[in-house]
């Protein structure tokens, strides 16, 4: 029992690790060398977790999007306001994170969408999975909201949810860029458009 919770303790460590090194240098940038001489696990024990950087790199997203996941059902499942105003909560307690720190605070989806996608056929597939099932909560919260107050959606939920999350990930790349709250001040103006009561 005990041996299963430090292995466990051992392969969560590592992932926790490489998680603070990908957001400082990306994740071609981060070496194995350095990862394990920060985690203070041997060459060994990273192959008895993770058969390759690639399988480390597809449990990285995996972990970071069921952490993203479950924040983002919290809030858009909250008892208090309406559908409508937990989806653009959700933006505006982004944007405002974003303002507070000046840049975008531990978005690993971020950090290395554009990076791995053509490097690695498994990391872009966990990439797109965690997008989707992101996605999928924007969808049934817009249908939710459509059934609670009269919206005039541009789109049916399903995509404008998607709509949703296309928009929010290239303003998140642009402001990462800028490092300015502009692209992501100007996508949340435009969901209040979409999301407008009528």
């Amino acid at each position: 029992m005990n041996k299963t919770l430090q292995r466990n303790e051992t392969r969560e460590h590592l992932l926790q690790t490489g998680e603070q090194l990908c957001l400082q240098r990306g994740f071609t940038g981060m070496g194995l060398s350095e990862l394990l001489t920060q985690a203070a696990v041997p060459k060994g024990s990273f192959y008895y977790y993770f058969r390759s950087k690639e399988a480390f790199g597809v449990a990285l997203l995996e972990r970071y999007f069921a952490r993203f996941l479950q924040d983002v059902a919290l809030q858009l499942n909250q008892t208090s306001g309406t559908p409508r105003e937990r989806l653009l909560n959700h933006f505006r307690a982004a944007v405002e994170l974003f303002v507070q720190q000046g840049h975008i605070v531990g978005c690993l989806g971020v950090k290395v969408s554009a990076e791995v996608c053509d490097l690695s056929e498994p990391m872009r597939d966990a990439l797109q999975q965690g997008a989707a099932k992101i996605t999928a909560l924007y969808a049934r919260t817009l249908i939710a909201a459509e059934q609670q107050e009269t919206l005039n959606l541009p789109q049916p939920p399903a995509q404008m949810a998607e709509l949703l999350s296309l928009l929010w990930l290239g303003a998140s790349l642009q402001s990462k860029i800028s490092r300015e709250a502009q692209p992501l001040r100007l996508a949340l103006s435009t969901i209040e458009q979409w999301l407008k009561i009528h």
